[in-house]
């Protein structure tokens, strides 16, 4: 894919959601390990503990790339977005099964979590410009 440039808002966002990721897996191997095993799906043939140092371990890799690999700042976009397609079944099953973690102890505070998944993909893409890359190969 080509270069595309991005504005100064997608830039930042971009680097927000890099530290945001970063931040999410220095919780994945401390302080909020257990909160993450919370999410594991049930139907996950692994340890949920493996799961989260696994899962972290992409996470900081994502956040660092975010941050720092700019000239792929598009495939980095992309692999966010199918990342948090990925992890959505943790907070889809986290609400079916009424699981309390990250302080969402009510069934309506995490049906509210689950409308923030996609903004966190159309953040992903649009802050690399990966939603401008796609379109311009369609032409």
């Amino acid at each position: 894919m080509e270069h595309i440039k991005t504005s100064k808002l997608q830039n930042f966002i971009r680097i927000f959601l890099g530290l945001f990721m970063i931040t999410a897996a220095i919780g994945h191997f401390t302080f909020q390990r257990t909160d993450f095993q919370a999410q594991v799906p049930n139907w996950v043939p692994l340890d949920k503990d493996l799961v989260v140092i696994l899962s972290g371990i992409v996470e900081i890799s994502l956040g660092l790339a975010m941050v720092f690999l700019t000239q792929y700042k598009v495939k980095v976009g992309i692999t966010l977005a199918i990342f948090y397609v990925l992890v959505f079944s943790g907070n889809i099953a986290q609400y079916l099964n009424g699981t309390s973690a990250f302080g969402l102890d009510t069934d309506q505070a995490r049906l509210i979590r689950l409308f923030f998944q996609p903004v966190l993909i159309f953040l992903a893409l649009w802050s690399t410009g990966a939603i401008a890359a796609l379109f311009r190969n369609k032409k």
